[in-house]
């Protein structure tokens, strides 16, 4: 099974990546950062983690606040780097982790923790900043990353004690993945700064000590301070400390302490740290009992003939495609689609198999393949075909013989003003 390996803490201010892209490493300025995360960097490469499941926070650059999420897990294949308004730092996507990535996320909801996820978003300095000094990366990264993006910005935010909470959850889900993988938890952010408002440029080296000391030996006690005493101690942003809370819960009661560094250059206090945890992860017996907790609401669906959850793996297989037949509520790509299918499915990347599966309107293998049934129905809607005409068609009926099951011989789809005359055309097969 997984196992917890450690956990790294690291600022994630973009000063980092500046300094780093601009090899500023040996003026004496930005030196001190370098040496502060040399420890991490050396601990990657002798422990070889093969996943880093990294805790930071978007800055409204992938995510917007026309949704926005406490949780948000990422369950992609890769992750580029986002373009934060000066172009994307020259560094190489970063690959993911979508199995153990599905498995966080079902152990997650489980234990009642409520999350969003995410694929195709790019990730900014709250990740990349740190991590491109944690880890050589040409030409490719050593290590996976699956990402948390936790929603610390709008608030209401999830309290400090509930992060803490959903890292002992994680530490269950981790160490309940069957694949022998090693793992490290990545907690970014803080220390004390505020960056907007009258008090912008405001830090407090003391209370940054006293929480890295209450992180390693008393963290309970973090739990209790509320976002706005977070705000006076260390700054309104700094207050997303809480994050770290997200690792240490991760880890054991006990951890030893391998590196702690601080150094306050300008705005923000730059803190790096390792934990290793003290005692043995979860016994075999606690293991069993939790997969099984996982499963518990799905168990014995596979029996039901003919019904096909859309679970987070089907999603990531079936990815393109589903976005392909999403955009289909875009007036301009329907016209492009009805014009030169073919064409829009190939500029799309489709493969040869999912641009054969719309071509012959294969209903049933469409949803076998992994495409939600309400792409179904968008496709339909555009290209003039019944939703009774792909129910018929999923279960390898005609329209004449379905419709001796219902109580009307009603047709009907989600076409609207925009559809045109529709001709029920009869679905392919």
């Amino acid at each position: 099974m997984a196992k917890i390996i450690g956990g790294l803490a690291a600022s994630h201010t973009p000063t980092i990546g500046f300094a780093f892209d601009r090899e500023k490493q040996g003026d004496p300025v930005w030196a001190p950062i370098f040496e502060a995360f040399e420890p991490l960097r050396q601990w990657i490469a002798d422990k070889r983690p093969d996943v880093l499941l990294f805790v930071y926070n978007d800055h409204v650059t992938s995510f917007f606040f026309d949704h926005y999420s406490a949780f948000a897990l990422g369950v992609g294949r890769q992750w580029p780097v986002a373009d934060e308004g000066g172009g994307a730092r020259d560094l190489p996507p970063v690959e993911g982790d979508p199995a153990f990535a599905e498995h966080i996320a079902r152990s997650l909801a489980a234990d009642e923790f409520d999350l969003s996820v995410f694929q195709e978003r790019a990730l900014d300095h709250g990740c990349f900043s740190p991590l491109s000094v944690m880890c050589p990366h040409e030409p490719t990264w050593p290590v996976k990353v699956v990402p948390l993006q936790m929603g610390v910005l709008q608030f209401p935010i999830p309290t400090a004690r509930r992060c803490f909470k959903l890292g002992q959850a994680l530490r269950r889900a981790i160490e309940s993945y069957p694949e022998n993988i090693k793992v490290a938890v990545v907690a970014t952010g803080g220390l004390s700064h505020q960056v907007h408002g009258e008090r912008a440029g405001f830090n407090n080296p003391e209370w940054d000590a006293r929480f890295l000391d209450l992180l390693e030996q008393d963290p309970e006690q973090l739990t209790q301070i509320t976002h706005a005493e977070y705000a006076a101690l260390g700054g309104l942003e700094g207050a997303e400390v809480i994050m770290w809370l997200v690792m240490r819960g991760a880890l054991a009661a006990q951890v030893e302490c391998k590196h702690r560094s601080y150094y306050l250059p300008s705005m923000t206090g730059i803190a790096t740290a390792i934990y290793e945890p003290v005692g043995q992860g979860m016994s075999a017996a606690a293991v069993e009992r939790h997969r099984a907790h996982v499963g518990a609401q799905l168990a014995g669906i596979a029996q039901l003939e003919g019904t096909y959850p859309f679970t987070i793996g089907r999603c990531v297989q079936a990815y393109q495609l589903n976005r392909f037949l999403h955009r289909l509520v875009e007036p301009v790509q329907r016209a492009r689609f009805l014009a030169d299918e073919d064409m829009c499915m190939r500029e799309a990347h489709l493969t040869d198999e999912e641009r054969g599966m719309v071509r012959e309107r294969d209903w049933r293998a469409l949803i076998h393949y992994g495409v939600i049934f309400f792409m179904l129905e968008k496709l339909g809607a555009v290209v003039g075909t019944s939703n009774l005409h792909i129910y018929a068609a999923m279960r390898g009926e005609t329209l004449a013989t379905f419709e001796k099951t219902r109580n009307t011989q009603a047709l009907y789809s989600v076409a609207g003003k925009d559809a045109g005359p529709l001709g029920w055309d009869a679905p392919k097969r």
